[in-house]
C-alpha cells in the first residue's frame, strides 16, 4: 500500500520555522489502525487524515503522536492551504471533524490561512497556585500575581494559565508528574502558559503529557481560547487582535494571529497565519 503525504509547515512566513504537519490528502482507503501508527511514525505534532473532499467541503481526522484529538489549529490551517493550492477544494472551505464544522478561508497569493473557531466556553478556575507553579517549573513569583488559570475552550480545551513577565515564560520547564496532577485536576490535556502586554502581543508555550508532543511549536487550537480569555477581561488590548510569539524555545519560532470581537452574548473567534508546504512523499506498506 502506497500513502502519499504532504510536508508542511504552519504559522510561519518560512520554510522549516513554525509547526510541522503531516497531511494525508487522500485517506479513504487508509486502515483506521493505521492512523495512529503513521502518525507516530512521522513524529510530527500531528497528522492529518483527509477521508473525504470536493467543492467547498472536506472531512478528516487529526492525530498526535499519542492521541487522536477532535479539532486543532494548525492542522487545520496546514490541510485546508495544502487542499486549495492542489486544486482538491475551493476557499473559503467548511472542515468537518468530530468537533464540529469550521470554516477556513486561504489566501495562497499571501501563504496564509485563516479559521473561525467555535464560541468559547469558560471552565473552572484553578486556584492552587503551588500546583501551577511546579507543573511548569515556576517559583510563585513568577505567576501573575492578579490574572487567574482558568480552562477555556474554542473547540478543544486548555488549561490558560498567566505568567508574570516574558522572563518567567523562557524560564518555564514542564514537569511533567506536577503537570499530569494538574491537568487532571482542570479536566483538560494541556497547559497553555502565556505573558502578554498592553499592546496586543503575547508569548506561550504549550505543555501536555498525553498528547505525545511534550512542547507544541506553535498551537492553533489554544490561541483561540487564550484571545478569548483576554478578551473576556479586557486586557493586553483585547477584544480586538493579539499576536502570540511561541516555539522559539523548541527552535520553531511561530507567531499566531488571534481576532476576538464581540458576538451576542458571546465572542467571535478567528486564529491565523502563514503556511509554507515544503516537501512531499509516501509511506510504502505492505
Amino acid at each position: 500500500m502506497r500513502i502519499p503525504f504532504r510536508l508542511v509547515d504552519v504559522f510561519t512566513e518560512r520554510p522549516l520555522a513554525g509547526n510541522q504537519l503531516c497531511v494525508v490528502p487522500d485517506a479513504g482507503a487508509v486502515p483506521e489502525e493505521l492512523m495512529p501508527q503513521l502518525a507516530q511514525e512521522i513524529g510530527f505534532s500531528e497528522t492529518t487524515y483527509v477521508l473525504e473532499s470536493g467543492g467547498d467541503r472536506y472531512r478528516m481526522r487529526i492525530f498526535t503522536p499519542g492521541s487522536e484529538l477532535p479539532f486543532a489549529g494548525h492542522p487545520t490551517l496546514g490541510t485546508a492551504f495544502t487542499l486549495v493550492s492542489e486544486g482538491i477544494v475551493a476557499t473559503p472551505v467548511t472542515q468537518s471533524v468530530p468537533a464540529g464544522e469550521i470554516e477556513v478561508e486561504v489566501d495562497l497569493d499571501r501563504g496564509s490561512a485563516r479559521m473561525k473557531q467555535m464560541p468559547p466556553t469558560f471552565g473552572k478556575e484553578i486556584e492552587d497556585r503551588e500546583l501551577l507553579a511546579a507543573a511548569n517549573g515556576l517559583g510563585l513569583d513568577q505567576l501573575h500575581p492578579d490574572l487567574p488559570a482558568q480552562v477555556v475552550s474554542t473547540g478543544l480545551s486548555h488549561l490558560i494559565v498567566p505568567a508574570r513577565n516574558e522572563a518567567a515564560m523562557a524560564a518555564a520547564e514542564r514537569n511533567p508528574a506536577a503537570l499530569e496532577k494538574l491537568l487532571e485536576t482542570a479536566g483538560t490535556d494541556a497547559v497553555y502558559l502565556f505573558a502578554s502586554d498592553a499592546d496586543g502581543e503575547a508569548k506561550a508555550r504549550m505543555f501536555d503529557v498525553t498528547r505525545g508532543i511534550g512542547e507544541d511549536p506553535a498551537t492553533g487550537s489554544a490561541a483561540g481560547p487564550l484571545g478569548a480569555y483576554l478578551a473576556a477581561r479586557g486586557v493586553a488590548g483585547m477584544p480586538g487582535t493579539v499576536v502570540i510569539r511561541q516555539g522559539e524555545e523548541i527552535g520553531r519560532p511561530s507567531v499566531l494571529h488571534a481576532q476576538v470581537e464581540a458576538e451576542g452574548d458571546s465572542w467571535r473567534v478567528h486564529v491565523g497565519g502563514g503556511v509554507r508546504i515544503v516537501g512531499d512523499g509516501a509511506f510504502d506498506l505492505p
